[in-house]
């Protein structure tokens, strides 16, 4: 071995600070390409240097080898945190996901359980005021509509609507009538 290659492997601190001169920069770029940020990047070069200076006997002492490992190791390290960041970013997208399902599922259930109330009111409600209701909230017809097809005129039929808000009132809890005013029913 020459006299310029035994000044590249460090066998003490100074020859570490060269070595870590020479090199990080160059390893905190290339790791920077690998995990997408400058500061990951950093501690991954600085890790490798820790953990070349804590295995530096099982290592040849050659200049080419202490590279070699240097850049693997910051290689490996880089790509377990990629790793890890596109499974922190699948989790993140999963419980995305999740959450729309969970909200989804439980909109369907409030509605469900709303529709529930609503027909069980209904029914109870006078034959015309739920003959009307039914076409005008339930099946979403004009009145104009139901006046035709009732023959009757459209006034009877706002007045039947009215009638069937006021006792529904009485049967619904009031957030419930206050959504179903919100929604025009």
């Amino acid at each position: 071995m020459s006299a310029n290659e035994d000044q590249a492997v460090p066998s003490d601190n100074s020859d570490l600070k060269q070595l870590f001169d020479r090199y990080y920069t160059r390893l905190v770029y290339f790791s920077a390409q690998v995990v997408g940020s400058q500061e990951a990047a950093e501690d991954i070069a600085q890790e490798a240097f820790i953990k070349y200076w804590n295995q530096r006997h099982d290592i040849l002492p050659h200049p080419l080898a202490i590279k070699n490992y240097l850049y693997s190791t910051v290689k490996n390290a880089s790509l377990n945190v990629a790793r890890h960041q596109k499974v922190k970013a699948d989790y993140a997208a999963s419980l995305g996901e999740m959450a729309a399902v969970t909200e989804s599922l439980d909109s369907a259930i409030i509605h469900a359980e709303v529709l529930a109330q609503l027909h069980s009111a209904l029914s109870e409600l006078p034959e015309g005021c739920q003959q009307i209701s039914r076409m005008c909230y339930l099946d979403g017809k004009k009145n104009q509509e139901v006046a035709e097809e009732l023959g009757i005129s459209i006034n009877t039929v706002k007045t039947q609507k009215k009638r069937a808000l006021q006792l529904l009132r009485l049967k619904l809890n009031p957030e419930l009538c206050a959504m179903l005013l919100f929604l025009e029913f």
